[in-house]
């Protein structure tokens, strides 16, 4: 299960960047661009993290999914948009998911 773990937390990191350079350019958002990398990296620290350390991997990732799902998950119950807030909170979700089974997995 860390091989997977590890793969979704890369796309999940890369995919966080992106949108956050993509809440810029449209928005103007500095906020976004400045959180989406902070998150993103991290996300992608916890990826490389795996499997040689693993608590701190899983730990770190699931981490910063609870806390991208508390920012987003309330947004898009309130807005119920798509984009971001709907796509976020599905990849936040699926990052809590994925850190607490490849935690029992281990």
């Amino acid at each position: 299960m860390i091989g997977p773990a590890k793969i979704y937390f890369i796309i999940f990191g890369l995919l966080t960047i992106i949108g956050g350079v993509i809440g810029f350019v449209k928005a103007g958002s500095t906020a976004s661009i400045i959180a989406g990398s902070i998150s993103g990296i991290l996300l992608l620290v916890a990826a490389f993290l795996l499997p040689q350390n693993l608590a701190a991997g899983l730990i770190l990732a699931g981490v910063i999914s609870i806390l991208l799902a508390g920012r987003f998950v309330p947004a898009f119950l309130k807005t119920g948009q798509a984009m971001p807030a709907g796509l976020m909170s599905v990849l936040s979700i699926l990052g809590v998911i994925v850190a607490i089974v490849a935690w029992i997995k281990k």
